[in-house]
């Protein structure tokens, strides 16, 4: 009896590894996850770094105009100069070891399954440490001396009242406003709970009054000019532990107004996988990784809604 002429499913093009093909589904799979549930990639300054341990931000302040008397030699002036460090965390993991038995007996399910809590894992603390330290620089000083910090904006309605919170929303425009942030890359972010009052505040999506989103599909695309996102990733805890950079008590943050320039975040490693299979442990080991570090750039572009 002859032997059966196995189809290797995992094999590139008839030839080499037989698993080669199933670590790049996996980490497709992974990346679309990151991609799906990651808002704030988009929303911040991103720099990519070859090799070190951090990264330096340059912020520069304003020049002032004068005007000339006639025969005076002009010499220039001064302007005060400072800088933001972002530092790399330590490498960030999600990891899944598939026994052997189970990847012969159902592999594709295992796979599709893992391959998406791994980007979700990922892109939670993405967000996470992101919005912790959107809200540590409405907290700031200045960077450069002579400069504005961040604000903060307090009203016990910013937690129950939807009209509120849409004020609170005009209030940190205006306050962006009156320190000079530019009008373009706005965003607030708002736990569903807020979300969802904001949406159902009539007159913020009446498009008599010039709003914007649907009642029945409760969305709210704008308000002040500020684009509107929702997330479960905004801090509502004492955070006491993990790298310093992203520590403080966001007990009564109900949400944070920004402007692009307000975050950075500097990639070493970037989304990545690795396969292996552990002979000793009769199973494949299949990790996802990357290596960033997220920091504070100009607090002026930071302003914190907090009800207490």
């Amino acid at each position: 009896m002859s032997a059966a002429t196995p189809l290797r499913i995992g094999q590139q093009n008839g030839a080499g590894a037989t698993d080669e093909l199933f670590l790049k589904v996996y980490g497709g799979e992974v990346l679309t996850a990151f991609e799906t549930l990651n808002v704030m990639q988009p929303l911040q300054m991103i720099r990519n770094i070859a090799s070190g341990k951090s990264a330096q931000f340059p912020a520069t302040w304003k020049v002032n105009a004068s005007y000339h008397t006639p025969g005076a030699e002009i010499v220039g002036q001064t302007s005060n100069v400072s800088e933001r460090v972002i530092t790399i965390d330590d490498l960030l993991l999600a990891d899944v070891f598939i026994p052997v038995i189970d990847e012969a007996k159902n592999h594709y399910e295992y796979r599709s399954e893992y391959s998406t809590q791994a980007g979700r894992a990922l892109a939670r603390k993405f967000d996470t440490n992101s919005q912790q330290v959107g809200c540590l620089a409405a907290r700031a000083s200045a960077t450069v001396t002579g400069g504005n910090g961040g604000s903060q904006l307090t009203n016990a309605g910013y937690a129950t009242t939807g009209s509120t919170i849409a004020a609170g929303i005009f209030a940190g425009a205006q306050a962006l406003d009156e320190k000079d942030v530019p009008e373009n890359d706005r965003y607030a972010i708002l736990r569903p709970a807020q979300y969802y009052l904001v949406a159902q505040t009539t007159n913020v999506i009446n498009r008599d009054w010039g709003g914007a989103g649907v009642y029945a599909e409760g969305t709210v695309l704008k308000v002040a000019g500020i684009s509107i996102v929702k997330s479960n990733h905004l801090p509502s805890t004492n955070v006491a532990s993990g790298p310093s950079a992203y520590q403080g008590d966001f007990s009564n943050t109900q949400g944070l107004v920004f402007q692009k320039g307000a975050i950075g975040t500097v990639k070493l490693l970037d989304l990545a996988n690795e396969m292996g299979y552990d002979m000793r442990r009769q199973g494949t080991l299949i990790i996802s990784k990357y290596a960033v570090g997220h920091g504070l750039l100009r607090p002026e572009c930071a302003v914190e809604l907090i009800s207490a």
